[in-house]
């Protein structure tokens, strides 16, 4: 759950096995930062970026060829679709996550864990 946040932008062109491999991917990303930098802010590009750029071997590659095979795709175009297309994967993460997030908005959207949970049914 997000703080202040009701809904998000999915991402297309992947299917929903896809899907739910990088998000689980991101998930694990989230939990690690969580648990050893306790009350500081990430971005998506602290997660994964910067000395973690190198995506290959993790399902967020499929991120990068998905762009780099469009037909505008050239590896610059190919790093900033897929940055942002982690960026909006990360909010649906935290969004259906049961920890509860607070979220501020600027040049690149930033989150922290607040330290609680929210419980709530969960129904299919």
């Amino acid at each position: 759950m997000i703080i202040g946040i009701d809904s998000y932008k999915g991402v297309n062109g992947f299917n929903e096995n896809e899907i739910n491999e990088m998000c689980s991917f991101l998930q694990g990303a989230v939990y690690c930062w969580c648990k050893n930098r306790k009350n500081e802010w990430f971005a998506a590009r602290d997660l994964i970026g910067g000395d973690n750029y190198f995506w290959q071997g993790t399902p967020l590659m499929r991120l990068y060829e998905y762009y780099l095979n469009d037909s505008r795709g050239n590896g610059e175009y190919a790093v900033e679709e897929a940055g942002k297309a982690a960026g909006r994967l990360l909010k649906k993460v935290l969004f259906e996550d049961r920890r509860v997030f607070d979220t501020q908005d600027g040049y690149t959207r930033i989150y922290r864990w607040t330290g609680e949970e929210w419980h709530r049914a969960i129904t299919k």
